[in-house]
């Protein structure tokens, strides 16, 4: 198989209709608007509707980039969709999406990566296109994180929305660059900073684990903190470093939306300027691995993104998990 280069050709992304506002959570739990933008740079997020799962997120998602590509979904290859909150164990929401979207040549699987999902994601659909397996990957980072949160504990519930983004993969044409370049990178004894203890084969649901509410997302925020700033900020230094590129080469810088404070200090670390990165986190709140893609939408449908435009990905993530990816704009 011959080694190809690989592009976006599409992307979009699809929100709930639901806004959950600061002054919203107020009346559910201790806390306040102030507290939380202050602390994260929150103001509202939105939440998945009663039965609507991941999946039915992501294929609304996918079926709005594959419109505007003009591509039908029968001629899809590959769907990958990255997301910690499945509709279910399995069948995989992939399988899901396939079958709601219509992508019956189409095979598919769920990739957990956390807040790293996507890029994972992206830079696995990548190597399926440059290797020629496959010419049309979708690629979608859906999270209803909602699903998952306890809401009488302040310090996680105000952190996280529900969302969902796609990009459509395939090879680049003569000339174009397309995926450059990508470093991923895990630490597994970092899981205990930021995990969901109960519901897999270790602690199984039971009477027990949701008495004790082990069904939710567990975080010691100041660990992941220090971790995050760290990791994003060197990672995406180390790909530029790698390519003999600058700071100021870059149109823009796409961070994962965990917390505005993480956000500033690996920006300040950088020392990017206010207009090269995206931030949204204010409007949707941490939407897990769809952060990167809704960023990555908006800023196509405001033109702030144009082609040829350097683009900079970055992450981090329970696991940890942690990465970045460099490319070039082609549409």
């Amino acid at each position: 198989m011959s080694i190809r280069g690989a592009k976006i050709t599409a992307v979009s992304h699809y929100l709930p209709e639901r806004r959950l506002t600061n002054k919203d959570l107020a009346k559910i739990v201790d806390t306040s608007d102030t507290w939380i933008f202050e602390r994260t740079g929150i103001r509202e997020r939105r939440v998945a509707a009663k039965g609507q799962g991941t999946s039915d997120l992501g294929a609304e998602a996918a079926k709005l980039a594959l419109a505007q590509r003009g591509l039908d979904p029968a001629e899809l290859d590959l769907i990958i969709v990255a997301t910690v909150t499945p509709d279910m164990f399995f069948p995989s929401s992939a399988c899901l999406v396939q079958t709601k979207i219509g992508a019956g040549k189409a095979w598919g699987f769920d990739l957990s990566g956390a807040c790293s999902g996507f890029i994972y994601a992206l830079t696995t659909a990548a190597q399926f296109v440059a290797t020629g397996a496959h010419d049309k990957v979708l690629v979608i980072g859906a999270d209803v994180m909602t699903s998952i949160i306890d809401f009488q504990d302040r310090a996680t519930c105000v952190l996280f929305g529900d969302g969902a983004g796609a990009v459509l993969i395939e090879p680049a044409e003569d000339g174009e660059r397309g995926i450059i370049d990508f470093i991923l990178r895990s630490d597994g004894a970092g899981g205990r900073y930021l995990y969901m203890p109960a519901g897999g084969s270790l602690n199984p649901a039971s009477e027990e684990t949701v008495r004790k509410r082990m069904h939710y997302v567990h975080q010691d925020g100041r660990s992941v903190f220090k971790f995050a700033v760290r990791g994003m900020a060197d990672i995406s230094q180390q790909i530029l470093d790698k390519h003999g590129l600058k700071v100021s080469d870059l149109k823009l810088y796409i961070p994962h939306q965990a917390n505005l404070r993480i956000i500033q200090a690996a920006v300040e670390k950088m020392e990017l300027a206010k207009g090269q990165v995206a931030i949204n986190i204010d409007r949707y709140a941490n939407t897990t691995a769809a952060t990167i893609p809704i960023c990555l939408s908006e800023a196509v449908e405001s033109k702030q993104v144009q082609r040829k435009d350097l683009i900079l990905m970055a992450s981090f993530g329970a696991g940890f998990t942690w990465g970045s990816l460099l490319l070039r704009w082609e549409i």
